[in-house]
């Protein structure tokens, strides 16, 4: 595949710029982005516009972009807001394809300032302009010269991408990174994102080479999809640090008004960054301390930390920041004890932290480190110094240098104090080993580097379908649904709520409703005592809050009394509520239950998220909830309940067997299910969903409803595409065999690898134009760890000796212009001229058209006939490679 240029690069990296409102008056924002652009030493054309002058600055200006008759490939504008829509539409027609807006006064101003945003982009779209801002601080690109803001800072050229909706933070970012030495590739801000968002520029990002990490301010999102489909492709490439407004409600209002973005719930926004393998900082240090921490290759595998100290108080210091953090502190064996015993003196700590004493020499540091990382508990080391009258801070950064040397975990240094500790600190640093001057600070960088890692596994988590093991009767689901919302309802009973869990094989309790005291009997009767009556209205999500409750009814009088008892307490309780009767199920009587909380809420960012934690009457008392977003698959089921209180009453608790946790888990992969195939629901409240040794079971049920949007995308209420099921398709060749196509998965890694490796060296040749012998892991990972929302992979599988075997895999990518796919085929020599390359490629021209893609293309080598045959039969056309002869160029459209 030859790679072309990116579409946004003449943005980014523009030959020629125009300032529009350029001018010599002091501190007016054209004059400092004029002067700016000509300080930095921009290497490319520069004309200044202003209708008013002759002259900017000393240098001929234009009146209007159309006087200049040269090409300009980015327009800066800093004129007053009414007038930009009209200067957009001449730098449409002077063939102007970038413009940054720095002006403000749009959406984030009320009614008329959206009106006249709508108004600019459309025009834009008209002449195919793209628009960076409005009411951004504009862009720069150091190794250009290019400081195209209003900034009074400029940066120094590096490896990071800084990418921010606030102007403001960054020139704080600029200003801190002035003082220690931090160098960009660029500098974007963002402002409003009428049209250029974070997913287009990180798609640029991870195609630039001079960026190495990339760095993110956010307060707002305006399409959560494509932001996580572009957050999850990059950071599988290049690390992703993020700041973000709105932890709280009043930094969320703050923002939303910068911003002029609807923000969700900041829970759900972390949730959403773990799955997109991204890290989230708390501050502007903690932003470039993870940055460097990763640069400089701090890899821990885990988050338990031992820390070594020559000091009780800062090692305690240390300890605490941890324990607010959610860092276990690793527990030492009796082996690493021993070792430890064998090279500390007598009053050593005995215990993580690790206090050497005061009088700690360099080989004391040495050795404990040593004995520290053979414990495989350990994840990480913080070693610690506080300069004390015997202590040698330089020489023990050398001692720690060359245990690291050996030394398989990763090491993170704090050399507490200033004058004395320095040099070490800058020794270490220079060393490859990050060092602070605090214990907060070091912890923190551990803290968020684990998690990196952590969130870069489940990162790669692409969740299959239940439904490959259990077909489930999603049909009848989604009858009811409609039914439901023929009747203008939106709440669906208790009864109706778990059939459409029965639907998805989620175990609950039997319900039926009565509407008589007599029906109440017999139905008590028929499901046998004793059971359980609950009031039955749309309008009480919480029955028992208005006596609408009662449990452990073992006879027929004692029904009758109820029945009356519910409706008349119910009735004085909420006189306004609707009451269709009174529900009847059995009473589930679990000695060893565990009342658990599962639900489902719409965020309005991010979509349906699922909910979990404690349940029963206690569940708001103990506020104990953990979100994530679907789909979901066993590891992220793990990974929700670890992260709850209600983990901890899950194993052996209070003479109590540990809980059935394959049934947990399955009724949350369920739950999942139900959220992906059903875009209908709005809410989903199973509480309690009571769990013991032998199973799970859904006591009481609660769906709400609404109408979903129609669009050809059947997930497209889902921030995450799922992985699509109903795309695989069994094909019956002539003779009977039976081809599966499918989606590729990440569990078909290792049939990809042997599939490449035993193609002949012709069908590899034709196929990844180079004599590779066999897939790398990391064009293992790229090819089957793939985002389904930008690219689509399609295997052909059959089976032999009771074993999957691949055959075919035919792929397409996004192309940068976001109009076209590029497709790879690529077929086994033996399954050749048996129609499985057909197949394959009708699978993807039919997948990229149902995505609104405009034209399939690809790259064939000028020597692969029987490709072109096949091409030419699906209706490509074969056209000359515009830089490579021994290359042709085919296309397919697919619009009419």
């Amino acid at each position: 595949m030859h790679e072309e240029e990116h579409y946004l690069t003449s943005l980014f990296e523009p030959k020629s710029v125009a300032v529009i409102g350029a001018s010599d008056r002091e501190n007016s924002v054209g004059n400092i982005i004029y002067r700016n652009i000509v300080a930095a030493g921009y290497k490319g054309r520069l004309y200044p516009i202003n209708p008013k002058h002759d002259t900017v600055q000393g240098v001929q200006a234009y009146k209007s972009i159309e006087e200049i008759g040269a090409r300009v490939d980015l327009a800066v504008i800093a004129t007053q807001a009414r007038t930009v829509p009209a200067i957009i539409e001449q730098c449409g027609r002077s063939g102007v394809k970038n413009v940054v807006v720095i002006t403000a006064g749009f959406a984030e101003a009320g009614h008329s300032g959206a009106a006249l945003e709508r108004k600019m982009v459309e025009i834009a779209r008209s002449y195919g302009v793209r628009i960076l801002g409005p009411n951004c601080l504009g862009l720069i690109r150091p190794v250009q010269g290019l400081n195209a803001t209003f900034a009074n800072i400029s940066a120094n050229p590096g490896n990071l991408a800084l990418v921010s909706q606030s102007g403001a933070l960054c020139t704080a970012i600029l200003d801190w990174a002035k003082v220690n030495d931090v160098g960009f590739s660029s500098v974007i801000s963002t402002g409003g994102s009428a049209d250029i968002d974070f997913g287009e520029i990180l798609d640029y990002l991870v195609y630039d080479n001079r960026t190495h990490y990339i760095l993110m301010y956010v307060e707002g999102i305006r399409n959560a999809r494509r932001f996580m489909s572009a957050m999850r492709s990059a950071a599988r490439i290049k690390p992703i640090l993020l700041l973000k407004a709105g932890r709280y409600e009043s930094g969320s209002v703050a923002a939303q008004v910068h911003s002029g973005m609807a923000l969700g719930s900041d829970a759900v926004f972390d949730a959403a960054l773990k799955r997109a393998g991204v890290v989230r900082v708390r501050n502007i240090g903690q932003l470039f301390y993870a940055a460097k921490g990763l640069a400089s290759k701090f890899r821990p595998d885990g988050n338990k930390l031992l820390i070594i100290t020559n000091g009780g108080g800062p090692g305690a210091m240390a300890a605490d920041r941890a324990a607010e953090l959610g860092i276990p502190l690793a527990d030492l064996s009796q082996s690493t004890i021993a070792s430890l015993n064998a090279v500390l003196p007598p009053t050593w700590s005995h215990a993580n932290p690790i206090d050497i004493v005061g009088d700690a020499t360099p080989e004391r540091y040495r050795d404990a480190i040593l004995a520290g990382t053979q414990d495989p508990e350990v994840d990480g080391i913080l070693v610690m110094l506080t300069p004390q009258a015997m202590t040698q801070p330089e020489e023990v950064a050398k001692a720690v240098i060359t245990a690291s040397e050996t030394c398989t975990k990763p090491i993170v240094g704090c050399w507490m104090g200033e004058q004395q500790t320095y040099p070490a600190r800058k020794m270490l640093t220079e060393a490859g080993i990050p060092a602070f001057r605090m214990p907060e600070t070091a912890v923190d960088l551990f803290s968020h580097l684990s998690t990196y890692y952590r969130n870069q596994k489940l990162l790669l988590q692409t969740p299959e379908p239940i439904s490959r093991q259990a077909k489930t009767a999603t049909e009848g689901a989604k009858m009811l649904i409609e039914a439901v919302l023929s009747e203008r309802r939106k709440v669906l009973s208790e009864m109706e709520s778990k059939s459409v869990l029965r639907a998805f094989k989620i175990p609950v309790a039997q319900t039926m409703v009565a509407r008589t005291p007599t029906e109440a009997l017999l139905l008590a009767e028929q499901i046998g005592f004793p059971v359980v009556m609950k009031v039955d209205s749309p309008d009480l999500p919480r029955k028992s809050e208005v006596g609408g409750v009662r449990l452990n009814i073992i006879s027929a009088a004692a029904v009758r009394n109820a029945y009356h008892d519910i409706l008349d307490t119910v009735g004085r309780n909420a006189p306004s509520a609707r009451i269709n009767g009174v529900s009847i199920e059995p009473f589930v009587a679990r000695p060893n239950g565990r009342e658990l909380k599962v639900g489902v809420i719409r965020d309005r960012v991010f979509g349906p998220v699922i909910t979990f934690g404690v349940g029963g009457a206690e569940c708001e008392v103990f506020n104990d909830t953990a979100v994530a977003l679907p789909p979901m698959n066993s590891y992220l089921v793990e990974d929700l309940i670890r992260s709850t209180r209600a983990a901890k009453i899950l194993g052996d608790y209070r003479n109590m067997p540990a809980a059935n946790m394959e049934a947990l888990e399955d009724v949350l992969l369920r739950i999942s299910q139900m959220v992906c195939e059903l875009p209908w629901l709005q809410e989903l409240d199973l509480n309690p969903l009571i769990v013991d040794e032998n199973g799970a079971i859904a006591a009481d049920a609660r769906i709400v409803i609404d109408f979903a949007p129609s669009s050809g995308d059947r997930y497209s209420h889902m921030a995450i595409h799922p992985y699509p099921a109903h795309l695989v398709e069994d094909w019956v060749l002539p003779d009977g065999q039976v081809v599966v196509i499918r989606p590729i998965r990440p569990e078909d890694a290792e049939m990809e690898k042997e599939f490449v490796a035993h193609l002949s060296d012709e069908s590899k040749y034709f196929r990844f134009m180079d004599t590779l012998r066999e897939l790398t892991q990391s064009m293992l990972v790229r090819f089957t760890q793939i985002d389904y929302d930008r690219e689509m992979a399609f295997v052909a599988v059959t089976e032999e000796d009771g074993k999957e075997v691949q055959v075919g895999v035919s792929r397409f990518v996004s192309n940068p212009d976001g109009e076209t796919v590029e497709f790879a085929l690529a077929v086994a020599d033996g399954w050749q001229k048996r129609g499985v390359g057909r197949k394959l490629m009708s699978a993807i021209i039919e997948c990229a058209r149902a995505k609104g893609y405009r034209a399939v293309v690809g790259d064939v080598l000028a020597l692969n006939s029987k490709m072109f045959k096949l091409m030419t039969s699906l209706g490509f056309t074969i056209h000359p490679h515009p830089e490579d002869p021994a290359v042709k160029r085919v296309i397919k459209p697919l619009t009419d």
